[in-house]
């Protein structure tokens, strides 16, 4: 078995109990002694965990902040990320975005395009798309995808959003990740949110992550793709983490730092 799946199992263990026993996690695993200690103590390198007298105890993830929160932090980097992605997108094309921050401000980018179909489950990316007059013409097709609505959550989620998506094909899937790590990919904290970028990656023949450099080395809560599903990562160099950028520059076919 893979360390990385006996990671992956272990954490699945952490979800539910909070601290787990070498024991069990031999038992459970089939894994000797000595390999469970080394997961251990790989764990808690990686920040996943801590190690405790005879076992291991979850370490909390901490939840993304408000949206108005999230909106203000790193503003100038990611209006920077997402007018990089622009050139790299042109008409004709058919495109995936999530509801991240970043996303909703590529979405103001693309306004300047045109000739484009851009499906989303973003309220605040749909709309920054469709402003204007309502005697204006769009420059390109908007597509707000449906599904269930939360206080405050500004976007659409769960069954209905996810089986939605699986309804289309992209070319390409524009994702703003809570974080993005060589080994363990692209996550976020929030499962319904991680299962819709999943979504949009699998329909979409190419994928491209944006992400500010606090976002570099970190693993959150929900992994939904695997640093192979990547095909490019657009980042700022603003007090990067430079051995969390350096793997990922080895495992991303195209890693642009603007």
């Amino acid at each position: 078995m893979l360390q990385e799946t006996r990671l992956h199992r272990i954490r699945t263990l952490l979800t539910t109990q909070h601290q787990v026993s070498t024991e069990r996690i031999v038992k459970e695993l089939g894994i000797s002694r000595e390999t469970a200690r080394r997961d251990i103590i790989e764990l808690e390198a990686l920040g996943l965990a801590r190690r405790v007298h005879g076992g291991v105890v979850a370490v909390q993830s901490q939840p993304e902040p408000p949206l108005q929160i999230r909106r203000s932090a790193q503003a100038k980097e990611k209006r920077a990320i997402a007018a990089a992605a622009v050139p790299h997108l042109h008409s004709g094309q058919t495109l995936f975005l999530d509801a991240g921050t970043t996303t909703t401000m590529l979405a103001e980018e693309l306004r300047t395009m045109s000739g484009l179909t851009i499906i989303t489950n973003s309220l605040q990316a749909a709309l920054a798309l469709s402003a204007g007059e309502e005697s204006d013409t769009l420059n390109n097709q908007v597509i707000l995808v449906g599904g269930m609505m939360l206080a405050g959550a500004q976007q659409t989620r769960g069954e209905i959003t996810v089986a939605e998506i699986y309804r289309y094909r992209a070319d390409v899937a524009l994702l703003s990740p809570v974080g993005i790590e060589a080994r363990y990919g692209a996550s976020s904290f929030h499962p319904h949110e991680a299962a819709i970028a999943g979504a949009m990656i699998q329909q979409s023949r190419m994928t491209i992550l944006l992400a500010d450099h606090s976002k570099l080395g970190v693993i959150s809560r929900t992994i939904y793709a695997p640093v192979s599903d990547v095909d490019m990562l657009i980042c700022d160099r603003g007090a990067a983490k430079v051995g969390s950028l350096a793997a990922l520059k080895a495992v991303i076919p195209q890693v642009l730092v603007i």
